[in-house]
């Protein structure tokens, strides 16, 4: 519910009284206005007239007694209450006051507005004892209902405690008991019993709980009048807390003590001497007293003052009778959830009736609420599973930043979009904490046809689409020359309009594989195209292997999570297989032989599993397939766990880039590759790709343009190949958590965040700072963990929803 507050104090000097009102952001009206003695005259007349017609009374001995009422007692109090009311109102409707009227009431017209709540601080307390509640300030009912005026203390030196969520705890204190029925108000306590825990304490008159007629869920403790004394301190300080403090029986009005509670025939306590006990009660969660017993005032104004949010006393002297119809009426209001100003005036209302006014007239202008101006109305607010789950519901604001971040993470082009940055962030992170390594050599190297190669004299022809095959010759020529055990050709061998060409390529395939070299040609399907192989007029797949080269940008290609008839096996993920048999001793594998019978890459598949038994990097290869959620996600576009390429590490790490053309003609380049992967590649010249479009030339990543200082403007798709090719030898997969479950859990962290803040609103300054220091712990500590462990934490969308929640929290609790 939104509120608007303003502040009144009201003194009152000699025979002058002051009225500043105050607003907003600084905004006051003052007015002076003569106080009339007629309504002093007016207000004694009506106490007199009321403590004779109400002669058994929750107050002081000495106005308490039986006999008969007289029988013109009723109409001397009806009239005494009408001329208070009358002297009182015509003073209020002074001209003076009517700049003051009208702020307040225009208060109600701002379409936010819906309850415009006025502070009243009174000086002297016999001010106060004025039925201030009376007084209308609205124009018509409507605009009446909107306007709540609050008493409040002049002095008030300790802030406001937030409540604390949990089941409603009651702390009720029974005092002397003489001349009044207080089982009548433990049974209006019935109306919690399903809300909240209550604990009675009473001194031994009161012996057990049948003695109220009360359920064993209701704790009850009884003593004597000095060890009763003793009890309530320890009972209020009680470190489970309390929420409500209820006092039924005698009280007064003390100056010096800030009001006394009759526990006892014959024994009191002061509120100073449990002050202290008041103060730990705060702090554990009290936010509510209520006194239903007469003459609180001092009692009200020395609680606020020591920090509680409301406390609801008698103003006046209060008739048995009166007080239990009271409670009653509001313990039901506060059970149905309802503020404990509402409630208060829900009861006030019920007294005021025409058959409750005939019974007990002027009762309903008894009771008053005073509160402290920096807290929030107490209500008791629902307990248990689902009420947890409700308060953990976002807020219709909340839950709109939560669906859009959500919808935003689930888009591939937003997900790309946010991986680039990130792992050029964690390239960044790499040089400056020097975690680049240098130590261990790559074996792979990659022989790129660039343009430069395309335009130096070795290369044969002007056909750049497709490649000229006499070209790819004399570069396998010149790599098994250099002993190259392992050549992966990035090319799609399948042109029939080369047939000279492709028998001199042919002649070299077979030449390389007699040196014992294993080849892995290129597969793969275009946009538009068909899948297509190596031709057979080329090589053979009994004693050559192909594999694929499709790929989604950005991620690893593994084999599916469950095999589904013959697999395609992904062209980097072969020559993995191929070289790490090779490097395995136990591998029984003959090289390729021309004369094979028998598919090349059967035998490979069942020598890995045969090896992998034993081998702890042939059994990761054999086992580094797509998660099942990778492929429970993939229909939805979404590639969840799905391990991404690190282009986080310096691509001259990763492997050795070489140009064709060096590789021709210049003889400085190292002479035996016996040990190594070699990749022929394109190397970024205009038209590569499987249907010449330039298809195979991708945007530069950040974190490579990072590594080489933003010379290039393309990067081939062999290189990421290189990438793969080198995860799958270091077995470094990096599995990214999806953004999506990381928002969620942000979601979950920014609620307990704004749970923090409502509990601690006046610090949010503070706490801001602390929440983006958390955010930036959070990003150092998932750039370490992304190296460490190869875990990609998403930080960028988490954080805005992150702070978005704690945004909304401190606007909200800047607006209480």
């Amino acid at each position: 519910m939104n509120r608007s507050a303003f502040h009144l104090k009201v003194r009152q000097v000699g025979t002058h009284c002051n009225f500043d009102l105050s607003w907003g952001q600084g905004q006051s009206i003052s007015v002076e206005l003569s106080y009339p003695l007629a309504l002093t005259r007016s207000y004694q007349q009506w106490q007199s007239a009321y403590l004779n017609y109400y002669r058994r009374l929750r107050g002081r001995k000495a106005i308490a007694g039986k006999g008969s009422i007289p029988v013109d007692r009723h109409q001397e109090l009806v009239n005494a209450e009408a001329q208070l009311l009358d002297e009182f109102q015509r003073w209020l409707l002074s001209p003076e006051l009517v700049s003051i009227s009208r702020q307040i009431t225009k208060a109600t017209h701002q379409p936010h507005n819906q309850i415009v709540e006025v502070f009243l601080v009174c000086t002297p307390h016999e001010l106060g004892r004025l039925p201030w509640e009376t007084w209308d300030l609205g124009r018509d009912l409507e605009t009446a209902a909107k306007i709540r005026l609050v008493r409040t203390p002049a002095n008030i030196l300790n802030e406001p405690v937030r409540p604390i969520y949990r089941k409603l705890r009651v702390l009720t204190i029974l005092g002397d008991n003489t001349g009044l029925n207080l089982a009548q108000d433990t049974q209006a306590l019935r109306s919690l019993f399903g809300v909240a825990s209550i604990t009675i304490l009473g001194w031994q008159r009161n012996q057990t709980t049948a003695t109220f007629n009360l359920p064993n869920p209701v704790e009850c403790r009884f003593f004597e009048a000095e060890a009763l004394k003793r009890e309530i301190p320890k009972a209020i300080a009680d470190e489970r807390g309390w929420d409500i403090l209820f006092f039924a029986g005698h009280s007064n009005e003390t100056v010096l003590t800030g009001g006394e509670l009759g526990i006892a025939p014959h024994t009191s306590i002061a509120i100073a001497e449990i002050e202290s006990s008041l103060k730990q009660a705060k702090k554990r969660g009290l936010q509510f007293a209520i006194f239903n017993s007469c003459s609180g005032i001092n009692i009200a104004e020395s609680l606020i003052n020591l920090g509680l949010s409301q406390v609801a006393v008698m103003r006046e002297p209060i008739h048995d009778d009166v007080a239990q119809e009271f409670l009653v009426q509001f313990l039901q209001s506060l059970a149905e959830f309802k503020d404990v100003h509402t409630a208060l005036l829900d009861a006030s209302q019920f007294l005021k009736q025409p058959e409750k006014r005939l019974s007990y007239p002027s009762a309903y202008l008894v009771p008053s609420l005073f509160r402290h101006p920096g807290s929030e109305l107490f209500r008791i607010k629902p307990f248990g599973f689902l009420e947890v789950i409700k308060r953990w519901l976002p807020t219709k604001l909340e839950a709109q930043w939560l669906v859009a971040l959500l919808l935003l993470s689930l888009l591939p082009p937003a997900q790309s979009l946010l991986l680039e940055p990130r792992i050029w962030l964690q390239a960044v992170y790499r040089q400056l904490t020097f975690q680049v390594s240098q130590t261990e050599k790559s074996p792979i190297r990659v022989i790129q046809i660039d343009e430069r190669s395309l335009q130096a004299q070795s290369y044969p022809s002007q056909q750049v689409y497709p490649i000229d095959y006499s070209y790819l010759a004399l570069l396998l020529d010149r790599l098994v020359q250099r002993n190259a055990k392992i050549i992966g050709i990035d090319y799609v061998l399948d042109d029939l309009n080369q047939p000279a060409n492709s028998l001199k390529l042919r002649q070299s395939v077979e030449n390389a594989v007699n040196q014992e070299t294993w080849l892995v040609f290129a597969s793969g399907e275009g946009r538009y195209t068909r899948r297509s192989e190596v031709s057979q007029d080329i090589a053979s797949k009994n004693w050559s292997l192909a594999g694929d080269i499709s790929f989604y940008p950005g991620y690893l290609e593994l084999l599916p999570a469950q095999p589904k008839g013959p697999e395609i096996y992904p062209f980097s993920y072969l020559l993995a297989i191929v070289y790490t048999l090779n490097q395995n001793s136990s591998n029984s594998l003959s090289s390729p032989n021309l004369q094979s019978q028998e598919s090349l890459k059967s035998l490979v598949i069942e020598e890995v599993n045969r090896v992998a038994v034993t081998a702890r990097k042939i059994a990761f290869l054999q086992q580094a397939r797509l998660h099942p959620l990778t492929s429970f996600s993939q229909p939805f576009l979404q590639n969840w766990w799905q391990p991404i390429v690190d282009f986080s590490i310096p691509p001259d790490v990763a492997y050795e880039s070489i140009s064709a053309y060096q590789l021709l003609e210049q003889e400085e380049i190292r002479a035996n590759w016996s040990n190594d992967i070699i990749i022929i590649i394109p190397g970024g010249y205009k038209g590569a790709g499987l249907v010449g479009k330039n298809e195979d030339n991708y945007a530069i990543p950040l974190a490579i343009g990072f590594w080489r200082g933003w010379q290039e403007e393309k990067f081939p798709g062999g290189e990421i190949h290189a990438y793969m090719l080198h995860h799958f030898l270091t077995q470094r997969l990096v599995v990214p958590i999806p953004d999506a479950w990381i928002i969620l859990l942000a979601a979950v962290l920014g609620k307990i965040i704004v749970f923090i803040l409502q509990d601690r609103s006046k610090y949010w300054n503070r706490l801001l700072f602390y929440f983006s220091s958390i955010l930036i712990i959070y990003l150092m500590i998932s750039l370490q963990v992304y190296i460490t462990f190869a875990i990609l934490f998403p930080w960028f969308l988490p954080s805005i929803l992150f702070f978005k929640y704690v945004r909304i929290a401190i606007r909200g609790t800047s607006d209480d």
